[in-house]
């Protein structure tokens, strides 16, 4: 099963209570870690979860700023914790502007959780789903199975299977340019619950309606006599 995850709603959060916006975020990494090794727990086998977006460069520099750091010492911190667990790490999106010690931040976490053989966790930074597909097609045409893998390599992503849940904290109901490609037959999960606030047991329950919804794939079920003579 592969999960994603956009971890809306940090800034709300620390806004709530009278804290600088850089606060929530931190607070946020630490619900990262409960829903990594819970999601291991529930035996998810991808989890995608969307840290930071091409679009995010827009906010204020200071903001911007404490992100990448954050999201440096998550990469060092956290890199030995998912080897313990047998977490696999693959960092996606672009990375010709991420500032050197991020980018060696991320090859070292990769490099070091390469050889894991349990979940596989992917952690988007810098992500656009329009900029990797567009990067795909200037290539030309291809077979399907070739396209994909341009879509791949153009976010630095590792083969994995199509999304099946989509997970978006903090109540907004959008993709926000995340997973477009692998999101298109996913199941969607909106949640009022901000991102800091999100734990193990908001997780069970995403899974818990999950499992309750029909998949068609744009088929229809066959029923009547004939379906129940057939089954």
């Amino acid at each position: 099963m592969h999960v994603a995850i956009i971890m809306d709603g940090n800034g709300r959060w620390a806004a709530r209570r009278g804290l600088p916006r850089p606060a929530g975020h931190a607070e946020g990494a630490r619900t990262f870690r409960g829903i990594v090794e819970a999601a291991a727990r529930l035996s998810v086998d991808t989890l995608t979860v969307y840290a930071f977006s091409c679009d995010n460069w827009g906010r204020p520099p200071s903001e911007v700023a404490a992100l990448l750091a954050l999201f440096r010492r998550c990469l060092r911190s956290e890199a030995p914790h998912c080897r313990e667990h047998n977490v696999r790490v693959n960092v996606i999106g672009r990375r010709d502007r991420l500032g050197s010690t991020l980018l060696a931040a991320l090859q070292e976490c990769e490099r070091l959780t390469q050889r894991c053989t349990g979940m596989h966790l992917r952690v988007a930074v810098d992500y656009s789903a329009r900029h990797s597909i567009l990067a795909a097609a200037r290539l030309g045409a291809a077979t399907d199975a070739q396209f994909l893998e341009r879509v791949n390599a153009a976010s630095h992503s590792e083969p994995a299977p199509a999304v099946d849940l989509l997970i978006r904290t903090g109540g907004e109901k959008r993709l926000s340019d995340f997973l477009l490609w692998e999101c298109a037959y996913a199941e969607l999960y909106f949640t009022d619950c901000l991102w800091p606030d999100f734990d193990a047991a908001a997780l069970a329950r995403a899974l818990q309606e999950y499992s309750g919804r029909q998949r068609r794939f744009g088929r229809v079920e066959p029923r009547g006599p004939a379906a129940a003579a057939g089954s």
